[in-house]
Order: structure tokens, then C-alpha cells, then sequence
């Protein structure tokens, strides 16, 4: 019965893909599954060494890293972070950190995590938003691992201008020191997973990453994001 209702109401309001805006057939969700294939993976969570661990390498201690799409101008990646961050998809954000979550569990590299957090955003820009869609995705991913969601221990405490089009270097002095920990004791001594949507230089994610291990002890990082920009 409850099949049929949804059936009927999907002929008066049917439900289009996120993306290319084709109606979702009865068992696609929020993406159709053209869109699905049409994604380009990285399976960087299968790689210990991969371009973005890389990234870090010598700057901080990160104990795994991965995205889960790559991520170009006028790709298929990009219209889907638009959809997300822009225009109040924040279904895309969960659906997706869902699927990135079932893949990590895969993963030895992830396996010891412990609790996850998505990278704040200032309280002004969330406001303005009304959403952090670093936050969705994280939703998705400690749902289908299984894992604590951590939304209130990690905060930017600093309002940063836009990282587009910035050099490398002013990247990094725009997130030097911007994030802070106010609740020390709940992340002493565990693997914390730090999410966020699109990783470019890391530059955010460094600061973020050297923030949490400095202020908590035996702690380790690794970092999910939903897209990384071809390396």
C-alpha cells in the first residue's frame, strides 16, 4: 500500500535528480543513477600514499586521507557541490557523505575512527547559509559508519574571506589560526575524522588538523572530503 501511495503522489510531484534534472525513477534517490555513474571516483581511500596525502606531507601528522570524487570546472563534481553549497541541496550532502561512508568502512585506514567532525563555519557565514554543508556530508558519513557525529567541541572562531583564486601561500595565511577546540576532554585519545566538501591546496584542513592534535592529547586526524580538485 505504502508503495502504491508513493507511486501515485510522484505522478503529480515527481522528484528530478540534483544534477541533470532528469525525473528519479522509484529506487534512485536525490542523484539518478546515470549521474552515479557518471561521477568520477578517486578511490584514494584505498591508496596509504595519494596525491592528497601528499599535501601534508611534512607540514602535519595526518593519519589518512581521501576524497571521494574528483572535482574540475565543468564537470559533473562541480555542478554537484553548486547544487550543495549553493543552492540549499543539503540532501546531496548526506546522501553522498553516505556513500563516502560505506566506502571508508572498506578501508583499513579508516577503521580505528572514532568520531567525526565536519570543518565549522563562522557563525555570520552559517547564518547566512542557514547550513553547513561540510555538516551534511559528516551526517551521511558517521551514519553509515556507525560513529559519533561531533558537531559542538570543534568552532571557527575567525570569519575567513573566500579561498577562491587565492595563491597558495595567502590560502594558508588566510586559515593560519582560525579554528579552536572548547571541548578538549571529548576528543582526548580519539581517531577523529575531520570532513569537509572540496579540498584544493588543504590549506583549511591543515589549520584544522594542527588546531585539534596541539590541543588534544594521543589524538589522531584524518581527513574525508567529498571532492578534491584533480592533482
Amino acid at each position: 500500500m505504502k508503495s502504491f501511495i508513493n507511486d501515485f503522489v510522484s505522478l503529480f510531484y515527481p522528484r528530478y535528480c540534483n544534477i541533470c534534472t532528469n525525473v528519479l525513477l522509484k529506487n534512485e534517490e536525490c542523484i539518478c543513477l546515470k549521474c552515479m555513474i557518471d561521477l568520477p571516483k578517486t578511490n584514494f581511500h584505498l591508496q596509504e600514499v595519494n596525491p592528497l596525502s601528499l599535501l601534508f606531507y611534512g607540514k602535519v601528522n595526518i593519519n589518512a586521507v581521501t576524497a571521494y570524487y574528483y572535482f574540475k570546472k565543468g564537470n559533473i563534481t562541480q555542478t554537484l557541490i553548486h547544487q550543495l553549497k549553493y543552492k540549499g541541496c543539503k540532501e546531496i550532502g548526506f546522501f553522498c557523505g553516505f556513500l563516502l561512508g560505506r566506502d571508508l568502512i572498506k578501508s583499513d585506514f579508516f577503521k580505528s575512527v572514532d568520531v567525526v567532525i565536519p570543518i565549522p563555519l563562522h557563525p555570520k557565514k552559517y547564518k547566512k547559509r542557514g547550513y553547513n554543508q561540510s555538516e551534511e556530508i559528516a551526517k551521511g558519513v558517521a551514519k553509515a559508519i556507525g560513529k559519533e557525529l561531533n558537531t559542538h567541541a570543534f568552532i571557527r572562531k575567525v570569519e575567513t574571506t573566500t579561498q577562491t583564486k587565492k595563491m597558495m601561500y595567502k590560502r594558508w595565511e588566510n586559515t593560519s589560526d582560525i579554528f579552536a577546540v572548547i571541548d578538549v576532554d571529548n576528543l582526548v585519545s580519539k581517531h577523529i575524522l575531520l570532513i569537509d566538501d572540496v579540498i584544493t591546496t588543504g590549506s583549511t584542513l591543515e589549520s584544522a588538523a594542527i588546531t585539534l592534535l596541539s590541543a588534544c592529547c594521543n589524538t589522531k586526524v584524518s581527513i574525508a572530503c567529498l571532492a578534491c580538485t584533480s592533482l
